[in-house]
């Protein structure tokens, strides 16, 4: 996903009590069952309108699926401020996008790099090249989006935050090879991601001025096999930076939930000691290791339920999938935010979709 703001397929109207189920279990409270939330269902047209009897593309349509047919408590949502479109101010590299769509509508070729050496990146700093906007500008933006998101989708907690927070905002401008070329020399490599964090910090601070409640920290740190980097770099580099961006927040009584694609279980403590309130991520995780390691202080939004799985597999694997993330959080979490790894894509077919809800509502009781 790219662009400045992003909130996955948030519904209109809803019930408070999911709302306030959301709240519970990212506060640790207790509540009378899971919460839950699932990524990228707006891509499910034909779905949507075969269960509401609506156009999919109307917020009525919207509002009678999340609150009534998938039973959403909690909309995953950042916002990259008001000079996110980093293309739009200076130089930044677009890898395209894979076709994920019905009908490929949303692939797009990756366009050239315009980094061509190393030392080019090494002399990047992103306040320099992009501009910050005027903080006050850019405080009421997100308190608009705080108070829209709460009108719009009562029933929801809809998150905000920041998606190219270090790690993530390096892909954006560089592109994956000049960002390994550069990272050839780690020390030369450090204040350009310092550049980035300061960046960063500068919307953490705006969303700290804010009436949000929850921020979703997202920075693609690690790939699918885990660390690419030095685990020295992210240790001394990288999560001490995110201790910094997350000291405002935690001084304005935000909660924190950090998302990146991957394996981060090799940093996952060293993210919540950071002060991160919750961890956010893929199957690739295995949920019982965090579950048993932090489900007793972390909200924890994920399940051992994979979308590849949903789209391939059997419905015994899936519902098996379903039952052991709830019997492993019935005994280890304190918040539980279920959803299925990853996005669903559109090729999960309808019957499958319709066993997972079913089943997932039949037993989400804590």
């Amino acid at each position: 996903m790219r662009g400045g703001s992003r909130m996955l397929f948030a519904a209109r109207k809803g019930q408070p009590m999911s709302r306030k189920i959301a709240l519970d279990q990212v506060f640790l409270r207790p509540s009378p069952r899971f919460a839950h939330t699932d990524y990228s269902l707006g891509y499910h047209t034909e779905y949507i309108r075969k269960k509401t009897g609506l156009d999919p593309a109307t917020a009525e349509a919207q509002q009678k699926f999340n609150d009534e047919v998938w039973a959403m408590d909690f909309n995953w949502g950042v916002d990259d401020g008001l000079h996110g479109d980093w293309g739009r101010r200076g130089r930044a590299s677009d890898m395209g996008h894979a076709e994920y769509a019905a009908g490929g509508s949303d692939m797009r070729k990756p366009a050239a790099c315009p980094f061509k050496t190393a030392a080019e990146v090494w002399g990047f700093d992103a306040i320099r090249e992009y501009g910050l906007p005027d903080r006050k500008e850019q405080v009421d933006a997100y308190e608009k989006y705080a108070r829209d998101t709460l009108s719009g989708c009562p029933g929801q907690l809809t998150t905000g935050g920041y998606y190219k927070t270090i790690v993530s905002g390096a892909i954006e401008a560089f592109g994956w090879e000049m960002f390994l070329l550069a990272l050839s020399e780690p020390s030369k490599m450090e204040p350009v991601l310092d550049g980035i964090y300061r960046f960063t910090r500068f919307h953490m601070d705006c969303w700290a001025a804010t009436s949000i409640e929850v921020i979703m920290q997202h920075d693609d740190f690690v790939w699918t096999e885990g660390a690419f980097m030095n685990p020295e770099i992210y240790r001394k580099v990288i999560i001490p930076r995110y201790a910094e961006l997350w000291k405002p927040l935690r001084k304005a009584g935000k909660k924190i939930i950090f998302c990146s694609d991957g394996n981060f279980m090799e940093f996952a403590g060293d993210i919540l000691d950071a002060g991160a309130d919750g961890l956010c991520f893929e199957p690739c995780n295995d949920f019982q290791f965090m579950a048993e390691r932090y489900g007793d202080s972390a909200v924890l939004v994920g399940s051992c339920t994979d979308c590849r799985d949903m789209a391939f597999s059997t419905w015994d694997v899936v519902r098996s999938s379903i039952d052991r993330t709830l019997e492993i959080a019935r005994k280890r979490c304190r918040g539980l935010i279920y959803a299925v790894g990853n996005h669903i894509p559109v090729n999960v077919p309808d019957g499958m979709k319709d066993l997972y809800i079913g089943h997932l509502k039949a037993n989400w009781k804590r």
